[in-house]
């Protein structure tokens, strides 16, 4: 009956849980686990529907939020299928090298800019150093399996001017300090959404105006010492933030 092969979907109708959610939690779980792969294409909807015993606009719904999650695309006379992986960055103290090297995604990295003494006040506040102090500055740009992710602005505080280029290229920021003997500890995070300029529609091989993800970083060591300042964007269609949250 279906052009591709899904993982088994079980609904509960006694359950309390919608079953639109409930099938859209289990295809995302498949899409996790990799029993769907990227370019993997299902069946219509109809077809769906059908073989759960579930209403066409009930199907719908739970492809549309798959869709929404960037976890699906629709392609016009050919179908629904799964879209690129997308990086699920979880709110931890990570770096985007370590997050993609965990998930096997093959992290490389282009230096564009690599200046050991540009004063910049934003980052100067962020730090907390007068606003003309020479900081070092870094643009690098980020792939995932040779395909461009992130454009990335880190400035450093002068006592990591001696980084090298060469470091940059082949290995994450944190990685580097903590080589260094600096331990990032906690950051404070601010993540909004922009669209994207002429140069990041370049360099991300994007459209201008397509939406980015945009985040701005001020890591802390053990000592409370700002560690570093980053300003980074995302593609928003290989990019996704998760947060847990408590009931207090």
């Amino acid at each position: 009956m279906f052009g591709m092969p899904v993982p088994t979907i079980r609904v509960d109708r006694m359950s309390p849980i919608p079953l639109y959610f409930q099938v859209t939690a289990q295809l995302e779980a498949a899409i996790d686990a990799g029993e769907l792969s990227p370019g993997d294409r299902l069946p219509n909807e109809i077809e769906l529907a059908e073989s759960l015993g579930l209403s066409r606009p009930t199907m719908r719904r739970a492809l549309e939020e798959l869709v929404g999650k960037g976890l699906l695309v629709r392609k016009r006379g050919y179908g629904t299928e799964v879209a690129n992986t997308q990086v699920h960055r979880r709110v931890e103290l990570t770096s985007l090298y370590d997050d993609l090297d965990a998930a096997g995604q093959n992290p490389t990295t282009e230096v564009l800019k690599l200046d050991p003494a540009r004063a910049n006040s934003v980052a100067a506040a962020a730090i907390g150093v007068d606003p003309s102090t020479p900081l070092v500055y870094v643009e690098r740009l980020r792939y995932a399996d040779g395909r461009p992710l992130a454009l990335m602005h880190n400035w450093l505080p002068p006592a990591d001017a001696d980084v090298s280029k060469d470091q940059l290229a082949s290995d994450g920021l944190y990685r580097i300090l903590r080589s260094r003997g600096v331990q990032p500890q906690v950051a404070k995070q601010r993540i909004t959404a922009r669209s994207a300029s002429q140069r990041e529609a370049r360099l991300l091989k994007i459209r201008r105006g397509q939406p980015l993800i945009a985040m701005q970083r001020t890591a802390y060591d053990l000592d409370g010492q700002v560690i570093e300042f980053g300003d980074h964007v995302y593609r928003a269609d290989g990019y996704a933030i998760e947060v847990t949250v408590f009931d207090r």
